[in-house]
């Protein structure tokens, strides 16, 4: 009995330390993609924010190209769909077949919601010194908690409420600033400012509707979560969001001026084809990581993500483009990485609530245990009885 209960107990630990590696290597797994989605989203929206910057500052005037190039890059995510291996996706409610009248629905949705935020990107991002239009940026997180609540089943917590009350105060700041930078004319300067100010903060909840939305499609509707989810997702959607665009690049008369802006670019014709391909690029890179970080982990975790690039384009643009960096933009900056910190600081807490959990006893495992001493005890007193007698 005792060489059989030793084997048993031996049996139930080479089991235990075989889950534990496989656990380990789909930790390991899951850790990589989310590393390789941070580093597309970030370096994406660096690169592709600065370039932005440097289009308008070299001659560039056409905010609907500047749109353009946020969205276009689609087909170059295409030739992954070669590296795909067929095989069933993984569900939360088993095998899930959504009608094409629903998807087309979605993905038309957050088409032309994508559109929408790119073009008040652009032209934030025309009227505000890129540094000023990073911070605005920032205000995104707050708008991802009030979609995340209503759309997501995100909680406030004391965390979550000391970010949002930062980041809107951080936002605020940037209004008041006495005197807008680069103008030649005060009141069209101030005018501009404002313009640009309610298009960042409006380009800011646009981009938080859509990850709060693609959260809750992939969540409610798709119930997929692979590699081609993200990019049918990237894919379709960009493909609405691109035609909503070309139709207004040509439907205002835009594409007139394209080849005399092309000609007159301060830079020359190579480098603004180079700044609008690397545009592109940096865009479709930014997209894969966001969405690949809605459907890994959730859509605030990616907007977190997102908020990363906050010290660092400003301090770029000081460096690249000779942005002033006032007080009140360093107070800004402070008040916003503070929230963002207080915000990355309750995912923690939420992330380490499940494994807590899991260390605690269970009250059914309680039961067996008992059982199993109780039935070990009836078997020892039988095991004992003959050797009375």
């Amino acid at each position: 009995m005792e060489v059989e209960s030793e084997t048993q107990e031996l049996h139930i630990q080479v089991n235990g330390e075989k889950f534990s590696a496989e656990d380990r290597s789909h930790s390991y797994s899951w850790r990589l993609r989310v590393s390789l989605y941070v580093t597309l989203l970030l370096a994406g929206e660096t690169i592709a924010t600065l370039l932005g910057r440097l289009y308008y500052d070299k001659g560039g005037k056409s905010t609907w190209l500047e749109t353009l190039v946020q969205l276009v890059g689609f087909p170059l995510m295409l030739p992954c769909y070669y590296y795909i291996k067929p095989k069933s996706s993984k569900t939360k409610t088993g095998t899930n077949k959504t009608n094409f009248l629903t998807l087309s629905l979605v993905y038309i949705g957050l088409g032309l919601l994508a559109a929408g935020h790119s073009v008040l990107y652009s032209f934030g991002l025309l009227y505000l010194p890129v540094s000023t239009f990073s911070l605005i940026s920032a205000s995104q997180l707050a708008f991802n908690a009030v979609f995340s609540y209503f759309l997501n089943s995100q909680k406030f917590t004391p965390y979550i409420l000391n970010s949002l009350v930062l980041l809107t105060i951080s936002s605020t700041l940037l209004v008041i600033q006495h005197e807008p930078e680069s103008s030649s004319s005060n009141s069209l300067s101030k005018s501009n400012y404002v313009i640009g100010y309610i298009c960042a903060i409006g380009s800011s909840a646009g981009y938080s509707l859509v990850l709060s939305l693609t959260d809750y499609a992939f969540e409610k509707v798709l119930k997929k979560y692979t590699f081609k989810a993200i990019l049918d997702m990237v894919t379709y959607q960009s493909l609405v969001a691109t035609c909503v665009v070309v139709v207004g690049l040509f439907g205002s008369g835009g594409w007139k001026m394209l080849r005399t802006e092309m000609e007159e670019f301060q830079l020359g014709k190579i480098s603004y084809i180079l700044v609008n391909i690397g545009s592109t690029i940096s865009w479709q890179a930014f997209s894969i990581g966001s969405v690949g970080l809605v459907l890994e982990v959730s859509s605030l975790f990616s907007n977190v993500i997102s908020t990363l690039c906050l010290p660092v384009v400003p301090v770029l643009a000081v460096v690249f483009f000779r942005d002033e960096m006032s007080g009140i933009k360093l107070v800004a900056m402070f008040l916003a990485i503070w929230g963002f910190v207080s915000y990355a600081y309750q995912h923690y807490v939420d992330e380490q609530k499940p494994k807590e959990e899991q260390e605690l006893p269970q009250p059914e495992d309680e039961e067996e245990e008992a059982q199993e001493d109780k039935s070990h005890v009836q078997v020892s007193t039988n095991i004992q009885e003959p050797k009375l007698l």
